[in-house]
């Protein structure tokens, strides 16, 4: 597979890019059979405790985790960035209610300890697969560009992410809920990719519709051999469990994907709070 060059310069200076039809029908039909299912089991506490994020399910309790974990079209797309031996710690089904607010705007990487956080090369990043199409009126995800790698006046007004004041929206008027004016709108077709930074700002417009709205966010580490020893031990301690109830060869393939680390060095510790660049 050839690099795509214009993807790539996207993921490493816009900090996010997209790749069509990536997920099979007949898998993403599946997927939203089954994903409503878990959220209509998990409806009444996500209601009132993650009204911003709607359910947090991991991604483990979906029959075909594996074949979503191992899916060629992902892989290829990883490969079409140079990314040749990604791996994966974990992921969730996160399905946004109908009539449910924004999410706030937040970073997901929590190992700013490692000494390249502020570095060109993406140390982890999403993938976003969402099972209906997308629009500001049922909560597409909104981005702002460059802030994976550039300072934006919002990183210092941040607070900590989800937090339970956070999930449960007590206060609509906080910076976390704002509109920004470097913000952009990423809507996409159900069954697209979207592999973006996890230093990247990224929040989500409000669910307006009547209809549910359902991402599938995985998390994969594209380059990890080439990462600080202790920020690879760091996300190896993110590694799902393979689940033992699961077939013997989805066991071994989900299983090879995992992120490991076997050295000697300390893993770096969960620190989710970014200092400054060049501090």
């Amino acid at each position: 597979i050839m690099v795509s060059e214009d993807k790539k310069k996207a993921l490493l200076e816009q900090g996010y890019c997209s790749f069509k039809n990536v997920l099979p029908q007949d898998m993403l039909a599946a997927l939203r059979e089954e994903s409503s299912r878990l959220a209509d089991a998990r409806l009444e506490e996500d209601r009132t405790k993650n009204r911003t994020t709607g359910s947090m399910i991991d991604v483990t309790e979906l029959s075909l985790c594996a074949d979503l974990v191992c899916l060629p079209g992902a892989l290829d797309a990883l490969k079409s960035l140079g990314y040749d031996n990604p791996k994966f710690t974990s992921g969730y089904i996160i399905s946004k209610p109908p009539k449910s607010p924004r999410l706030f705007w937040h970073y997901d990487w929590a190992c700013w300890d490692d000494p390249d956080a502020h570095g060109p090369i993406p140390q982890q990043v999403f993938l976003m697969y969402y099972l209906g199409d997308t629009s500001r009126e049922n909560g597409c995800l909104r981005v702002v560009p460059g802030t994976h790698v550039n300072e934006n006046p919002l990183h210092e007004q941040l607070h900590e992410a989800h937090t339970d004041v956070l999930l449960s929206s007590e206060d609509m008027s906080r910076v976390e809920f704002s509109d920004r004016p470097d913000e952009v709108d990423v809507c996409v077709e159900a069954g697209d990719l979207v592999l973006g930074d996890s230093r990247l700002l990224h929040a989500t417009h409000s669910n307006k519709t009547e209809e549910r709205r359902t991402v599938l966010t995985l998390w994969y580490h594209p380059d990890m051999e080439a990462l600080d020893e202790g920020t690879q031990g760091y996300i190896a301690n993110l590694s799902s469990k393979v689940p033992e109830h699961w077939a013997q060869v989805d066991q071994e393939r989900f299983g090879a994907m995992l992120a490991r680390y076997e050295g000697e060095t300390p893993a770096l510790p969960w620190n989710r709070i970014r200092r400054p660049k060049g501090e």
